[in-house]
């Protein structure tokens, strides 16, 4: 699986962070949940995280997903 890219942040005044993919904005966090979230960008690869934050990221389990059952075509 490919390491994920093109995420970037940005700090805002108010303590904010807005999240942004390839220039797009994907998510802002604010409060408590955005001081966590600067703590985890700190200790672990950013683009990581910020993938797993935007929920923008592969589970490696499309395979399986697509070959269910309640997936299948009619």
């Amino acid at each position: 699986m490919a390491a994920p890219e093109g995420f970037d942040y940005t700090l805002h005044p108010d303590g904010s962070v807005l999240i942004t993919h390839r220039g797009r904005a994907a998510t802002t966090v604010r409060g408590s949940r955005a001081a966590e979230f600067l703590a985890e960008v700190e200790l672990n690869d950013p683009q990581e995280v910020m993938a797993r934050w935007t929920g923008n990221y592969r589970r490696g389990n499309e395979r399986t997903a697509k070959n269910h059952p309640r997936n299948a075509r009619r």
